[in-house]
């Protein structure tokens, strides 16, 4: 939902909110700056009625020169010295009314007599009336993880620790994946494609619905290759399917086509008695520990009867393990993988300009003959009016660097947020293209505080507590561009932005135009694992700074001198003016 204070004060405050976030631009008048140290922010909620100030993070060196981990400070006394600020504490559809107070004067002896600005908000609902949207929070390299569960191995917390820990970390994306399990009744069909199975609870879960007398059918990744780079994923789902006692005969072992991999995150919901499938879960996470807890990850549950037919149909495909097979001759193998492309890109007809799409949802399927569908990405990233955020879980590949390297600081904002950093590879370092500010692209990547820096903790991540053993921090797979206007689109899936993804891989992804509660609920989740990254990036780059500079970084500004950084051209000016933009919104 998207929000904006009454026009009559000299100060405006906008706000877009998601299910569990919201994100804030605050637009001051000259008279407003002039002095200013930072806003005092209190939050009520309406519905539980409590009132508090929202906790700070830095401080006034004058007034706390050293702070250690343990120092918990207030906006009331230690500001906000932002114009651009997200609360990513809420709870789902609640009421909230937040009051930002400028404060002026100096550290010790504050001026609170400049009128404050109000806007009240509401958040989205976990569900909707056809999509409901679960990110998982996918930060153990975090304060708070830190703070609260400390830094030991998850296996060797004691059991009531580590179902808190995983809880936490998963939010609402594993109960709600079980809960679309769980929701079948007899009679009913429930069809999924998997390409990690190791997650107990959801295989427990698929058998106690085949108990009940749910067809419950699996087409699972059983292929024995490398191809991606980690190893076949074949002996953990064989021994997870012995374990929960899954029949064999209720699953399709996906082997054709060894080279690639069946990268598939879907269930297909029939109800007994209906003419056809009435939803679909579907999204980035993979049936794994990991999945739910370790790295940042999103499950979409779209209640679209169309949608959902195109699903089953690609299911029924796929559950005829189709494609070459070991043992075939080329001619043979290349003509079943021919067919078997054709039938998908049949199932899935995709346009070469995505903005083209039906107002709703529409899916895309993979794998196909070209790669013109990552020539469609592209382009729609690279051609956003105001702003693209797209997730890359294993590099920004060339397609997209080729697009946006001509791009200028007075192009559209784009935002990318990566596993790792994006530097040159050491065996071609002189093909490498480097986005930066000047093409007005800006990047954060998976980090962790490796080493206490100013009051915040040394942290730890999800593979150092053994969640995960391969991606630590981002393996989401989405696309948002221009989210603040009247007709955003949002991507979201399986498929990682990449031409295996499109080409090689089995792999969904569902396009969703012109839906603001989607694309309001993916903005602030990008924003808040951006701003998580960010922060953490900045500082991996800067620690070999003087530390007068990173003072001045990690420190409140004393005056109002930080202002200076919401000048024109500045990152900090173009995230603001997204919010002036946007429209459709309710004024609060």
């Amino acid at each position: 939902m998207r929000f904006r204070s009454h026009a009559t004060a000299p100060d405006r405050v906008y706000a877009v909110t998601g299910t569990n976030t919201v994100s804030f631009g605050m637009v001051a008048s000259d008279e407003t700056k002039d002095g200013l140290l930072g806003y005092a922010v209190r939050r009520h909620d309406l519905a539980a009625g409590v009132t508090e100030w929202m906790p700070g993070f830095k401080v006034f060196k004058s007034l706390m020169p050293a702070p250690t981990p343990d120092t918990r400070v207030s906006t009331h006394d230690q500001p906000v010295q932002s114009f651009v600020w997200d609360d990513f504490t809420c709870q789902p559809d609640s009421k909230y009314r937040y009051e930002f107070h400028p404060l002026k004067g100096t550290p010790s002896d504050l001026d609170r007599s400049t009128s404050s600005v109000t806007l009240t908000v509401r958040t989205e609902p976990l569900s909707g009336e056809w999509h409901d949207v679960y990110f998982n929070r996918g930060v153990a390299s975090s304060q708070y993880y830190t703070d609260t569960f400390g830094d030991t191995p998850i296996d060797q917390l004691d059991p009531a620790t580590q179902a808190a820990a995983l809880a936490w970390l998963s939010r609402d994306l594993g109960t709600s994946l079980l809960r679309f399990i769980d929701d079948t009744q007899p009679g009913d069909r429930l069809l999924g494609c998997f390409y990690e199975f190791s997650y107990e609870p959801a295989a427990d879960a698929l058998k106690s619905a085949l108990d009940r007398g749910v067809d419950v059918r699996l087409v699972i990744d059983m292929k024995q290759n490398e191809a991606d780079g980690k190893g076949s994923p074949r002996d953990e789902n064989q021994q997870t399917l012995t374990t929960s006692g899954f029949p064999l005969d209720h699953v399709v072992q996906r082997e054709a086509r060894k080279s690639a991999i069946a990268h598939n995150k879907f269930m297909v919901h029939v109800p007994a008695g209906a003419s056809g499938p009435t939803e679909v879960w579907t999204g980035s996470t993979n049936l794994t520990r990991s999945g739910i807890a370790g790295q940042t990850n999103v499950g979409d549950w779209l209640r679209d009867p169309v949608l959902a037919a195109s699903y089953l149909a690609y299911w029924n495909l796929l559950s005829t393990d189709p494609g070459g097979r070991t043992g075939d001759s080329s001619s043979v193998s290349s003509a079943a993988n021919k067919a078997f492309e054709a039938a998908v890109e049949q199932l899935s007809p995709v346009p070469g300009d995505l903005r083209t799409v039906a107002a709703g949802a529409t899916p895309i399927f993979s794998p196909r003959a070209a790669g013109t569908v990552l020539d469609s990405y592209a382009a729609l990233l690279a051609g956003a009016e105001q702003e693209g955020c797209i997730t890359f879980a294993f590099g920004v590949d060339e397609k997209f660097k080729d697009l946006l390297k001509t791009h200028t600081s007075q192009s559209a904002i784009v935002f990318m947020l990566l596993e790792t950093r994006d530097e040159p590879a050491a065996k071609n370092p002189t093909a490498f293209v480097k986005l930066n500010s000047t093409n007005n692209v800006y990047e954060a990547w998976g980090s962790y505080l490796q080493n206490p820096v100013y009051q915040w903790a040394q942290e730890t991540n999800a593979g150092l507590l053994g969640i995960t053993t391969y991606v630590n921090y981002v393996h989401s797979k989405f696309m948002v561009v221009d989210p603040l206007g009247d007709d955003p689109i949002v991507i979201t899936g399986s498929a990682n932005f990449s031409n295996a993804s499109t080409v090689t891989n089995d792999e969904n992804m569902v396009v969703i135009r012109g839906d603001r509660r989607t694309a309001d609920i993916y903005l602030t989740e990008f924003n808040r694992i951006w701003n998580h990254y960010y922060f953490r990036s900045v500082t991996e780059v800067t620690a070999n700074e003087p530390e007068a500079e990173r003072d001045a970084s990690i420190f409140l500004a004393e005056d109002d001198g930080w202002t200076a950084k919401y000048l024109p051209g500045t990152l900090k000016s173009k995230r603001l003016a997204l919010y002036e933009e946007m429209t459709g919104f309710t004024r609060g």
